[in-house]
């Protein structure tokens, strides 16, 4: 856990610290003198008396007790060093500069292990090793810059990579973004994200001015837990955004299902995240972005208005926000168009967005803003898109947003692409405390993530219609592969999934008795193959017997065939509902359209089991095929209720059977009375 002596040490010992900047421990030692850390600060080292002005000891006995030690001296040297400074000087907290542990190989993870149990033994704190070290507004633990300024309700920043740390900094810095503290964690000996989190969420009370966390995450070791603390975060009103780095599909080439081939680290991680509440970005650019929208006022609703004097960029600001699904709509009210056209210049355009020319003033601007404020009330937040034109100054023009800015309760998104034209006027604006998004596109972006980011999923597992205990009995029962059709059948009605009924046949006696019970038109699928579509091995709409011998006497000669199914043939859209278990994270759930476009399309969004019906039916909205499960152009839709309980309760039986790895129902025929399962398969892996 974090300590007060790691983020406000009264005493800090740079072990291995040097005049030399170009090495570590002289350029942190430098940093945290220049940063005019007020607290008693010591170097440690073997050969200098004095280092930088900073008293230096030569021998670790001499040394007073001490609140952090930061440590940039050999790997090998680290834990004997460590182990003397907690239990012989009562350290508390440590940040290890150094490199040479985990990261290469077994001998390095040794002596990794060996610092965290001396700093575990005294209930210390050890951040790294391998990072970047700390920033605190109490001290600069970096030997890196550029050094953000510190404020108490700047961000909060972990990071799992000290050079992203940096660059995230860098691309901060020049939107206006500052940050309260900056950690980086490097291999996680003994503090990583999950800790970090778990760190905010208890001292959330004492720590309510942060209200912006970023992370950049590499690796998330305990996921139980990253959820838990991170959705506890934004329930109590914190806005987090983060970077999930490292992901890969490579393991989706031995997949057994579309599922398989489709779901992956990366979808476990989206599904986590959007149940934690957390806005998912994939790039710096975008992550510091984001944290200049939640740094502004909430937008309340979708609707933005574009205040422009150039053309071009509203444009490409009004496509990519609607493509994300925010809009601009058009202003109806009349008499305030009026109103506001006659204090414009002649030429402007009061449709939205609003344009008022390269030519018009702070003044009109100010009009504008007010009116979008108080006039339009179909306007939620409002995108100022202004630059120098070389005609006139911008500074005024800058001076009446600053002004806005902090008194309307709509937030305003200021987009001043002129960053070196005009960079004095920059400046000042940003001098008072104020962001800026320089590029009209990667804001459109951004926003539209922060407005489809859900709110934080609850933890209650729904229960109603999944008979736990049977689900349990036929798991047991079962052995590892593929579960037969008769096993699957029993699972699914358990957990009151409909499913198309299904016979087994063998024989062509078999078959015509199957459809003379079942009824016409049918469905006839072989057992066996894989895909059986590749292989020509589905067959519907059957509605003779005469069809029934042909088809059974082809498919029965496919090979790996090892039986035939005849299925009652449903009407509707065909839809998709598939999970494959992700270690560490538990099962992940795709839904989507099914049927043989699923893997070719991949209209597919994902939730992590079990899952809530707000879950669910995010997961349906957030489909780009959502206007089919509507219902499009006369063409009657789909029960999304039944659909999303469908979904739960499938979640519900996946929570207590992992011996469940992959699942497929491909595809769901859905209408608005019902849906039925009309092919599912399960795969199952037992210890």
């Amino acid at each position: 856990m974090l300590n007060r002596q790691l983020l406000a040490p009264n005493s800090i010992l740079v072990v291995g610290g040097s005049n030399d900047l170009t090495k570590p421990g002289g350029k942190i030692l430098k940093n945290i003198l220049e940063h005019q850390y007020s607290g008693a600060l010591y170097v440690y080292n073997h050969h200098n008396t004095t280092i930088q002005g900073v008293t230096t000891f030569n021998i670790l006995e001499e040394i007073p007790e001490i609140d952090l030690a930061i440590i940039a001296i050999p790997a090998i040297s680290c834990p004997e060093v460590i182990e003397f400074l907690a239990i012989q000087k009562n350290v508390r907290a440590f940040i290890v500069i150094s490199g040479g542990f985990g990261e290469m190989g077994s001998a390095g993870k040794e002596l990794e292990d060996r610092m965290r149990n001396s700093v575990n033994k005294t209930g210390g704190c050890l951040i790294g090793p391998n990072c970047i070290g700390v920033l605190t507004p109490h001290y600069a633990g970096v030997f890196t810059t550029p050094i953000p300024l510190l404020v108490t309700n700047g961000c909060d920043f972990v990071s799992g990579s000290g050079g992203t740390a940096i660059f995230i900094m860098e691309s901060a810095i020049p939107k206006g973004i500052h940050f309260s503290r900056v950690i980086s964690v490097g291999n996680s000996a003994q503090i990583g994200i999950e800790e970090v989190l778990e760190y905010w969420d208890q001292n959330s009370e004492r720590e309510s001015e942060m209200r912006v966390k970023l992370l950049y995450i590499e690796s998330i070791r305990d996921p139980d837990k990253f959820l838990f603390h991170s959705r506890s975060l934004v329930n109590k009103g914190f806005r987090l955004a983060a970077i999930k780095a490292g992901s890969t599909k490579a393991g989706s080439r031995a997949a057994k299902s579309h599922t398989g081939a489709m779901a992956n680290s990366d979808s476990a991680v989206e599904a986590l995240f959007r149940k934690a509440g957390i806005v998912r970005c994939y790039g710096r650019e975008e992550l510091t972005t984001v944290a200049g929208i939640l740094k502004s006022n909430t937008l309340k609703g979708r609707n933005i208005a574009i205040i422009t004097h150039a053309g071009g960029p509203a444009v490409m600001l009004t496509d990519a926000l609607e493509s994300g699904g925010l809009k601009i709509p058009q202003l109806r009210d009349i008499s305030a168009k009026d109103s506001l056209k006659k204090k414009l210049f002649a030429g402007s355009s009061i449709e939205n967005p609003i344009d008022f020319l390269p030519t018009g003033t702070a003044e009109q601007l100010g009009e504008i803003i007010d009116a979008c404020e108080h006039d339009f009330d179909q306007i939620d937040g409002m995108a100022v898109i202004y630059g120098s034109s070389g005609l006139t100054s911008v500074k005024e023009v800058y001076q009446v947003l600053d002004q806005k800015m902090k008194t309307c309760r709509k937030p305003i998104y200021p987009i001043l692409p002129s960053v070196i034209s005009v960079k004095k006027d920059l400046a000042y604006f940003l001098s008072h405390g104020n962001i800026n998004f320089p590029d009209e596109v990667l804001l459109g972006r951004a926003l539209t993530r922060v407005y489809q980011t859900p709110i934080p999923s609850d933890d209650q597992i729904i229960l109603e219609g999944v008979d736990v205990p049977k689900i349990r009995q036929l798991i047991e029962s079962c052995v590892s592969g593929q579960l037969p059709p008769e096993k699957v059948h029993e699972l699914l009605n358990a957990a009151s999934i409909p499913i198309a009924k299904e016979l087994i046949i063998n024989t062509i006696e078999e078959a015509l008795a199957a459809v003379r019970e079942i009824g016409f038109p049918v469905v006839m699928k072989v057992v066996g193959p894989l895909h059986k579509t590749e292989v020509n091995g589905v067959t519907m709409n059957i509605r003779s017997e005469e069809h029934v011998r042909n088809e059974f006497n082809r498919m029965i000669c496919i090979p790996d065939t090892t039986a035939l199914v005849i299925a009652t043939q449903y009407d509707g859209t065909e839809l998709f509902l598939g999970a494959k278990y992700e270690p560490k994270f538990g099962h992940v759930i795709l839904c989507g359209i099914g049927g043989i476009f699923v893997e070719l399309l991949k209209d597919v969004t994902s939730g992590l089991a079990p899952l809530s019906f707000d879950e669910a039916n995010s997961m349906i909205r957030n489909l780009k095929a959502y206007p089919l499960i509507k219902g499009y152009r006369g063409k009657p839709g789909v029960s999304r209720q039944k659909f999303a309980e469908i979904i739960v309760r499938l979640s519900t039986m996946l929570r207590y059977a992992t011996e469940i790895k992959e699942m497929d129902i491909n595809p769901l025929i859905g209408n608005k009375d019902q849906i039925v399962a009309a092919d599912v398969r399960i795969t199952i892996e037992k210890k």
